[in-house]
């Protein structure tokens, strides 16, 4: 039976024990990470993929309601076909066609534009990540961190993503993105009611 006094002794050296071990990670030369768990678990993640559903869903409607409307002119266009010229329909129907050739690209261009943030999004978010997985290395002395996937079997506990998840949600949150373009997320101030928010950085 463990004495009161060594009780104490371990509690304290728990207690002084890093937070990669206290999450249950053992120090190890080779870690793993699920990028993709990582950056849909965290709220940076969560919020990305908010937003994009958000404006997919905007546009979708958008486009319905459009659709709808230049049904409506192709079907007015045609019951006024029997009292045009021939000349005079055919000019209006080739402006109809150009139109609808041209509102339809400009809404391909706002989806293309809605995968384009997804990507800028995720870039901007591994950046920001970056240096708290070299932490992580750092602190359980190991050299490499590889993709889960391409672990068979391990003895030790050595996945960070939940870790890296709890730490870049403490360091950047949801982090909404920014107007200036390639502006990174900004690490969040301490919890302190006399600190002031930090001004966002922008690449030079």
């Amino acid at each position: 039976m463990i004495s009161r006094c060594a009780a104490g002794a371990l509690a304290g050296a728990l207690a002084l024990a890093s937070p990669v071990i206290a999450q249950g990670i053992q120090p190890s030369p080779i870690l793993t990470l699920d990028q993709d768990r990582m950056y849909a678990g965290s709220a940076f993640g969560k919020r990305v993929q908010e937003d994009l559903q958000k404006q997919s869903s905007e546009l979708s409607q958008e486009n319905r309601k459009i659709e709808t409307a230049l049904e409506e002119e192709e079907r007015r266009l045609t019951e006024e076909r029997a009292t045009m010229e021939p000349e005079e329909f055919q000019k209006l129907a080739a402006d109809f066609d150009e139109r609808v050739t041209g509102i339809r690209g400009a809404q391909a261009a706002k989806a293309d534009n809605i995968r384009r943030q997804a990507d800028v999004e995720r870039a901007r978010f591994f950046e920001a990540a970056f240096p708290i997985l070299l932490e992580l290395v750092e602190e359980t002395g190991a050299i490499a961190i590889l993709n889960n996937t391409a672990v068979i079997f391990s003895v030790r506990q050595i996945d960070i993503t939940d870790a890296a998840i709890a730490r870049i949600d403490a360091a950047i949150g949801a982090s909404p993105l920014p107007e200036a373009p390639g502006q990174l997320p900004v690490q969040r101030p301490e919890q302190d009611s006399n600190t002031a928010e930090p001004e966002p950085t922008t690449d030079e």
